[in-house]
């Protein structure tokens, strides 16, 4: 995947922008009965997609989940916001896999958390007090990306309580020594275990 252009990343803040001052149209709703408040929701710069930018129709609807990094925003992906939109996440075209709330590696801690999506990231990384990361899929991990992970002495795997979930595990654990491999019982995933049990009751599950 080529380096973004000025342009381009122009753009994307632009649209982090007005999309997180639309948030109170029907996406902080979304969050919040996520657990995920209006403060923690503008330190993500989480939007809601209520009068698409140009070119961004197809995400109208959709909650924005921009993906910054200290360089500026590198991304953004669209989740459907209401049970009929389908599918689930629209990547914007061209883009390639990457890590969510890369912020968390330059946290000083030796526990992280690798999350599947960003919503389980974020449940992880402000609610519940570990640093994590999100991988946008069970199917997008990347070899490379192993070596972010090198250096720290806990590395907790948050794996969703589905197939995809247990390979997910499988394969981060085939490429990283020493990695915990947590499992969310079946049918649930990170945002579910914290709603049912608390950030104590997922602290506890990680032996922390």
């Amino acid at each position: 995947m080529s380096r973004l252009s000025v342009s381009q990343k122009s753009y994307l803040e632009k649209a982090t922008e007005a999309y997180h001052l639309q948030i109170d149209t029907g996406g902080a709703a979304y969050l919040t009965g996520r657990g995920i408040g209006k403060e923690v929701a503008s330190t993500y710069r989480l939007g809601n997609v209520v009068e698409p930018l140009v070119g961004d129709d197809d995400y109208a609807g959709r909650l924005a989940i921009p993906y910054i990094t200290p360089a500026g925003v590198v991304d953004i992906r669209y989740r459907a916001l209401m049970p009929e939109q389908s599918p689930k996440y629209l990547s914007r075209t061209g883009a390639g896999a990457k890590l969510y709330n890369v912020s968390a590696l330059l946290k000083s801690s030796n526990t992280i958390a690798i999350c599947e999506g960003e919503i389980d990231a974020i449940t992880m990384d402000a609610l519940v007090g570990i640093p994590a990361v999100g991988v946008p899929g069970a199917n997008n991990w990347r070899r490379h990306f192993s070596l972010l992970f090198e250096d720290y002495s806990q590395v907790l795997v948050m794996c969703d309580g589905d197939q995809a979930g247990k390979d997910f595990g499988k394969r981060i654990s085939s490429e990283l020594d020493g990695a915990t491999i947590i499992h969310c019982p079946e049918g649930s995933d990170v945002n579910d275990l914290y709603l049912q049990e608390g950030a104590e009751g997922i602290r506890k599950r990680v032996g922390l």
